[in-house]
C-alpha cells in the first residue's frame, strides 16, 4: 500500500481549474483541466492566479492576462494565496469585488479598521483602500471576483484599461 504524502503545515493543496468548451462539431466538452498557467509572485510571497477574466458583459467567452484591476466593463476571477507572517500594500481598485477565504485565516487593514476573517467567511468590498495582513503560521487562500465599477473619484486607485464612449 502506497501513502499518501502529507502537504506540509504551511502549503495548500494545488489549485486545479476545468474550463468547459466546444469542439469543431460543438459538442460540449472539457478544454482544460489542470493548474492554472497564470501565476504572479509578489515581493510578499503572495501568489496571485489569475482563473478567469471577461471584457464586456455580456461576455465573450476567451481567456486573456490582466493585471490587478478588471478591464472596463469587465470581470477578474483570482486565487491568492497569502504566506504566512505576510503584509500587502494598502490599495483600492475602483471595483465591485467578492472576497471568499477558503483556507486559513486572514486581516484586511482599512482606513481606520482591521476586519479579520476565517475560511468560509465572505465580504464585498465596494472601492476601498485595503491591505491584506496574514499573522499566522499558516496560508491563507482566498477567491476574488472583481467587477469594474463606476470610478468613485477618491484618491488614486488601480484601475483596468477604460474605453472611450
Amino acid at each position: 500500500m502506497t501513502e499518501k504524502p502529507e502537504t506540509p503545515a504551511n502549503e495548500l493543496p494545488p489549485l486545479r481549474r476545468i474550463v468547459t468548451g466546444h469542439d469543431s462539431g460543438n459538442v460540449a466538452k472539457v478544454l482544460k483541466d489542470g493548474a492554472p498557467d497564470n501565476r504572479k509572485l509578489s515581493s510578499t510571497g503572495a501568489v496571485s492566479t489569475l482563473i478567469w477574466s471577461t471584457d464586456e458583459c455580456p461576455a465573450d467567452i476567451a481567456a486573456r492576462i490582466l493585471g490587478t484591476a478588471p478591464p472596463a466593463r469587465g470581470t477578474r476571477f483570482a486565487i491568492i494565496d497569502f504566506p504566512p507572517h505576510s503584509t500587502g500594500s494598502v490599495h483600492r481598485t475602483e471595483s465591485l469585488d467578492y472576497v471568499i477565504v477558503l483556507a486559513g485565516e486572514i486581516e484586511m487593514q482599512m482606513d481606520r479598521s482591521v476586519v479579520s476573517m476565517k475560511a468560509g467567511d465572505v465580504m464585498i468590498q465596494r472601492g476601498t483602500n485595503h491591505g491584506w495582513i496574514n499573522r499566522t503560521d499558516q496560508t491563507a487562500r482566498l477567491a476574488f471576483v472583481l467587477m469594474d465599477a463606476k470610478p468613485l473619484g477618491i484618491g488614486h486607485a488601480v484601475s483596468g484599461a477604460r474605453n472611450a464612449g
